[in-house]
C-alpha cells in the first residue's frame, strides 16, 4: 500500500521519518507524480491548503483520505471517496474519548472541570480537550490550559524530558460527597505514529465506502 503524507509540520515530519519502519507500506511526501493512478492512502496533517487537490486525487483513484486536522472542512461535506476523520491518532486515548462520548451525559448536574497541558509552543486549545469537554457538556471556554513549564513540572508532574512534547488531560467530576478524577498522559511521538499505522492497517484490510468515517466508528467496530 502506498501512503502519502501531506503537511509540513511536526507530526507530518515524524510520520515521514518513522512510519515506514512500522508497517508493510511505502511512504512518500505529498504530492504524487501526475500520472499516478493506483489506489493509495493520503494522510493529511497540514493546514488545509492542499485538501482540494488531495480530494480530487482520491476521487480519481478511489484512494482513502485520513484527515488528522481538527475543524476540517471535510467534516461538513459529503465526499466522493472514503474519508477517515481522526483528530487524534493515539488509539488508547481515542478509546477513552469514545467512552466519554457514550457515557458523558450520565454526569449531567455534576460539577465538572477539564484541564489540559501541552508544550509551551502550542498556543491553541487542542481538539482532544474540546472533544472531552463536549462529551461532558462542558463549554470549551471553561477548559483550563496550562503552558507554564514550572506549573507543568511542579503541579502536574510532567518530567523535564517531556516538557517539549506532551499531552496531559485531567477531568474531575464532583458532587456533594464524591469526587472522580481521570488523567491521561501522552509523552513523545511514538503513540501518534503507531496509531496512524494501526489506522492504515485497518483501511488496507477493508473496502471502505465513499463517505466520511469517524475514527470512533473504527473503534466501535473493533477495527483498531
Amino acid at each position: 500500500m502506498q501512503v502519502y503524507i501531506a503537511g509540513s509540520g511536526k507530526l507530518a515530519s515524524e510520520l515521514l521519518q518513522h512510519l515506514g519502519a512500522l508497517g508493510d507500506f511505502s511512504i512518500a511526501p505529498w504530492p504524487p507524480g501526475p500520472d499516478v493512478a493506483e489506489r493509495a492512502v493520503v494522510v493529511h496533517a497540514g493546514s488545509g491548503r492542499e485538501i482540494g487537490e488531495i480530494s480530487r486525487f482520491c476521487t480519481r483513484t478511489s484512494s482513502v483520505l485520513v484527515e488528522l486536522a481538527t475543524g476540517s472542512l471535510l467534516e461538513s461535506k459529503q465526499p466522493y471517496h472514503p474519508v477517515v476523520l481522526c483528530p487524534n491518532t493515539n488509539i488508547l486515548m481515542l478509546k477513552f474519548m469514545c467512552m466519554l462520548e457514550r457515557s458523558g451525559s450520565l454526569f449531567s448536574g455534576a460539577k465538572i472541570s477539564v484541564l489540559e497541558s501541552h508544550q509551551a509552543t502550542k498556543s491553541s486549545v487542542p481538539g482532544t480537550a474540546v472533544s472531552i469537554a463536549n462529551s461532558l457538556r462542558v463549554a470549551a471556554s471553561e477548559i483550563v490550559s496550562v503552558r507554564d513549564v514550572v506549573e507543568q513540572e511542579l503541579n502536574l508532574g510532567i518530567l523535564s524530558d517531556h516538557l517539549a512534547r506532551h499531552a496531559f488531560h485531567r477531568v474531575v467530576i464532583q458532587d456533594a460527597s464524591c469526587s472522580i478524577s481521570m488523567e491521561t498522559r501522552i509523552f513523545g511521538k511514538n503513540p501518534y505514529v503507531s496509531g496512524v499505522k494501526q489506522i492504515i492497517d485497518a483501511i488496507s484490510a477493508r473496502d471502505l465506502e465513499p463517505r466520511s468515517y469517524s475514527i470512533n466508528e473504527f473503534i466501535e467496530n473493533a477495527w483498531v
